[in-house]
């Protein structure tokens, strides 16, 4: 019964994720909302999330309110969701995502500086990955920029990325392998 109730639980978090990509547009919103990411690295690990709403792993960060600088946001998104202080480091890049869920995506590479790791409201569940041992079940969009941090280019990356079906299906995959394993 346990799985059966973990599964059921995506028709209200797949209404609510619908909700956030879809109303924008409906009320002539632009549609594209601009967050800030963080590959928040440690000793050959990288810090991942897995939010409450939608089942997978994933950078932690969230969106840029009015006025706020991209690098102030990252820093308050991981205290938020992490318990974590970090400092950015370097700008990796910026991924415009159009399609499903538009938003510009600014990632930065961040040192932990204080803090100490806990779990929120929004991140039920908060690890240290090794870089090389990747989950399968880190959402494929959060990919590119890890590779990109990893690869630590010379300059910034700019990347447009569209969120089609396939990626709509991979993350339903990923999302039900969460729920149906309990999250492990």
């Amino acid at each position: 019964m346990g799985r059966l109730w973990r599964v059921a639980g995506v028709l209200p978090a797949y209404a609510q994720v619908a909700w956030e990509a879809l109303a924008p547009r409906a009320v002539g919103g632009a549609g594209r909302t601009r967050v800030a990411q963080a590959v928040v690295r440690s000793e050959g690990r990288v810090l991942l999330c897995l939010r409450r709403e939608l089942r997978g792993w994933e950078l932690p960060g969230g969106t840029v309110q009015p006025g706020e600088r991209d690098e102030d946001a990252v820093v308050r998104e991981v205290r938020e969701e992490t318990g974590l202080d970090v400092a950015p480091l370097r700008l990796v890049g910026t991924y415009q995502r159009s399609g499903f869920r538009a938003h510009e995506a600014v990632v930065f590479e961040c040192r932990v500086v204080d803090g100490t790791l806990v779990t929120s409201r929004e991140t039920p569940r908060v690890a240290w990955f090794d870089l090389g041992a990747l989950p399968a079940t880190i959402f494929p969009w959060f990919r590119t920029p890890l590779a990109d941090a990893v690869a630590r280019h010379a300059d910034p990356v700019l990347r447009r990325e569209h969120q089609g079906i396939g990626a709509i299906a991979a993350g339903a995959r990923i999302d039900l392998a969460m729920r149906w394993h309990g999250d492990a």
